[in-house]
Parts: structure tokens; C-alpha cells; sequence
């Protein structure tokens, strides 16, 4: 089982990217500081396409253990074994709820998002994970 970012996420930083320098030419005018501060941000959210478009597997499961990505591209594969807890994560914030997969391996906490997950809803996912556990 392999669980990705959904596609529409790297396009709207990309998209986003483009607004901030659009909106330089629009407003900057021969201000320097501005010209650096957009093009500072365009770049920094095209490196964040960039990495979801290289890497967009987040999470990766099968009945010997798990894969997950950590730092900006690397990979770490963890089994059964080392993962001490699988747990959805609840909290509801002035009206806005949110739930994150926590993947407890002792020494790291692995988060992962509805977003990081192509939508699936975490609890769904800490299910099918429950169910490859215990299959192994």
C-alpha cells in the first residue's frame, strides 16, 4: 500500500509561485527589498513543489513494515518491530477540526496529514496499517 500527496498540492504552490512574482511586477516597482522578499518566497514554494513532485509517496506499507520519508527527500524503512504505536491524532481548535497520524518509532514521531495521505482519511489509514500488522 503506498499513500501520496494528491497532485492538486505541488500545482498550487506552483501556482502560488507565480502569483508572488506576478504580483512583484505588479506592486515592487524599483523597490529592491521587495524584488528579493518575492523572489525569496517564489522560490521557497517552488522547492516545496519540487519536492512533492520528486517524492510524493509519503507513506508506504506492507506486511514486513513501513516506509516513510523524512527530511526533504530521504527514506526510512522501519518494521513492525520498531514501530511502537500507531495512533490518529484528534484536536478541534476554534471550530476547525484536525486529524494526524502519528507513527510512534521509540527514538521519532512520523505526523502525516489527510493531505499527505491523498485524502484518505487517517483513521481509514491507521486501520489498513493495524490490518498489515497483524497479517505479518
Amino acid at each position: 500500500m503506498q499513500w501520496r500527496i494528491r497532485p492538486a498540492l505541488p500545482v498550487g504552490k506552483l501556482v502560488g509561485a507565480v502569483a508572488v512574482l506576478a504580483l512583484a511586477v505588479a506592486f515592487a516597482g524599483d523597490d529592491p527589498v521587495r524584488w528579493v522578499i518575492a523572489g525569496a518566497v517564489a522560490v521557497v514554494l517552488a522547492i516545496w513543489a519540487a519536492r512533492d513532485l520528486i517524492a510524493p509517496v509519503r507513506l508506504a506499507a506492507d506486511t514486513d513494515g513501513v516506509t516513510v520519508l523524512t527530511g526533504f527527500l530521504g527514506r526510512r524503512r522501519l518494521t513492525w518491530s520498531e514501530i511502537e504505536r500507531v495512533r490518529v491524532d484528534r484536536r478541534s481548535h476554534r471550530g476547525l477540526r484536525s486529524e494526524i497520524l502519528e507513527l510512534d518509532a521509540g527514538e521519532a514521531l512520523y505526523l502525516f496529514t489527510a493531505n499527505d495521505l491523498g485524502g484518505a482519511p487517517p483513521e481509514d489509514v491507521a486501520a489498513t496499517l493495524a490490518d498489515l500488522r497483524v497479517t505479518r
